[in-house]
């Protein structure tokens, strides 16, 4: 089983653009996430596929490995048109803007797959158990909810589920946007029409479900800071002590 990591990059972030591009100590993000995901040792290949010329060279001067590709409206479907002419079985989809993501949430979504005999999963991705009020509140935080195999039910920025009955037990779970895929499955996710549902909600995850393809998640405990604003990149330098 060759197993693969592709990093999707695009400079022109609508909340914080050029936010791949900025230092983080004394490598620019885009890079550090690259070289963060190479040291895990767990991948036989890791790309970053991008559409700009800045992050390409950006990781080629760096030693690294870049394919460019067309303009996306999803990472999915930027990986799907990157690994189109990569042999491969297994593609783990690590965000550029998560620098320090870990090791064992990796080695849980590679086990999914290897425990996957009857070969059920198309699609595996994390989830985090959400404390705060806040955080649960907060429509930037995607909330997951799953069935009793911890297959995925529905994503949905909106509070989920609706906790109507005060009594009942209820955790939330925030979904972590790291994914495995079997490769197939994610060029069959590129050639399908986006659904009224993955438009109004803007998560890409829910066209899988609403083709009837399988999503397992998998419980994480790592919390680390992803950079979506120019606040998120001063709580990740303090992590690195700058």
């Amino acid at each position: 089983m060759k197993i693969i990591a592709v990093i999707p990059a695009r400079y022109e972030a609508s909340r914080f653009p050029g936010k791949l591009m900025q230092m983080l100590g004394d490598k620019t993000v885009i890079t550090t996430t690259y070289q963060n995901v190479v040291e895990t040792h767990l991948f036989d290949e890791v790309f970053v596929a991008t559409d700009s010329e800045i992050i390409f060279n950006e990781i080629a001067e760096n030693g690294g490995k870049a394919v460019m590709t067309g303009q996306h409206e999803t990472g999915s479907d930027r990986i799907a048109e990157a690994v189109k002419n990569i042999a491969c079985d297994i593609v783990i989809n690590v965000q550029g803007d998560e620098p320090f993501l870990k090791l064992e949430p990796l080695q849980q979504l590679i086990l999914a797959f290897k425990e996957d005999s009857k070969k059920e999963i198309s699609l595996a991705s994390l989830k985090i158990k959400l404390n705060e009020k806040e955080e649960i509140k907060n429509p930037n935080n995607v909330k997951v909810i799953t069935d009793n195999q911890d297959f995925a039910l529905y994503f949905s920025r909106s509070v989920i589920p609706y906790h109507r009955e005060n009594s009942a037990n209820i955790d939330y779970y925030k979904h972590i946007g790291v994914y495995a895929f079997r490769k197939d499955a994610l060029l069959k996710f590129s050639q399908l029409e986006m659904k009224p549902l993955e438009i109004s909600e803007k998560i890409e995850c829910i066209r899988y479900l609403e083709y009837g393809m399988k999503i397992k998640m998998i419980e994480t405990y790592f919390v680390g800071v992803g950079i979506d604003t120019p606040e998120d990149l001063d709580k990740a330098r303090q992590l690195i002590g700058e």
